[in-house]
């Protein structure tokens, strides 16, 4: 079995590594005795990838082309003498879980299975809960990670976010201090302009291909919407798994959701 891990916006590939490479080798070994084939793309100006480019190269089609091309070019099985094993499942966190949606509307990859875990992203441009992340990367282009930061202490976009979740506000302001994060500031302008899907209808075409579809959300996080993650399990026709907030323990969280994740796995 082949798994693609994708990460959310300003982040890279070691956090859906580190969340769910526990998962998959569990169910791997439950399941075939051997190790799954997980690739884990850093995207376009994340973790160790050297492009950043203009404005118009983060439409998530073009990103969704780039991570589809990466995977397909990806020698998984290399240390086994074999190739990835298709249909690929994909898991995406956030912008991630865009990405993923993307990949599998357009048929960029063949996709047998698809979890959407904290979804952002909808059919509007730059809806309420991303408006945080363009100021901030205004802030860093105009003002550097420290002084950006701690004007953005001061906006109404921190003080909502962090007003409604502590750790959430704290996600906000790692922004600062993410990687060339000043350089890189593009990604956090432009990437929450984009539509995951056009509509509703759009989603429902996912399972109308066969592809099988899980939506992991949680209450409390103004940034990933609940309501959203119930909008996304709704349109695709997929089960919701809804996971503790992460202002009552991100170990609470992070368990619940690799339980949650596992089991949809072994049963799908």
């Amino acid at each position: 079995m082949s798994f693609v891990l994708l990460h959310g916006l300003g982040a890279d590939r070691g956090q859906p590594l580190e969340l769910f490479g526990p998962v998959l080798a569990g169910l791997a070994g439950d399941e075939t005795g051997g190790a799954a084939d997980v690739i884990a793309p850093d995207v376009r100006a994340h973790g160790a990838s050297a492009l950043i480019g203009a404005a118009e190269e983060f439409a998530l089609d073009r990103l969704a082309d780039e991570v589809a091309e990466s995977v397909a070019t990806e020698p998984a099985g290399a240390a086994r003498g074999t190739e990835p094993a298709r249909p690929f499942t994909l898991v995406g966190i956030s912008m991630g879980a865009a990405i993923a949606l993307r990949i599998a509307l357009r048929d960029l990859l063949p996709v047998g299975r698809a979890v959407f875990v904290r979804p952002a992203f909808d059919d509007t441009s730059l809806p309420p809960n991303l408006r945080a992340f363009p100021v901030i990367g205004e802030l860093l282009r105009e003002h550097g990670p420290e002084g950006g930061a701690e004007r953005f202490t001061r906006t109404e976009p921190y003080h909502r976010v962090a007003a409604a979740s502590p750790l959430g506000g704290r996600g906000l302001l790692a922004q600062f201090r993410a990687p060339d994060a000043a350089a890189r500031a593009v990604r956090l302008v432009e990437v929450p302009r984009n539509r995951a899907f056009a509509s509703d209808t759009e989603l429902g075409a996912l399972a109308s291909r066969g592809i099988r579809s899980l939506v992991v959300g949680a209450p409390r996080d103004p940034v990933h919407p609940f309501e959203l993650a119930e909008r996304w399990a709704s349109g695709l026709g997929a089960p919701l798994e809804r996971v503790p907030a992460r202002d009552d323990g991100q170990a609470a969280q992070t368990a619940a959701m690799r339980q949650a994740i596992a089991g949809w796995l072994s049963r799908s």
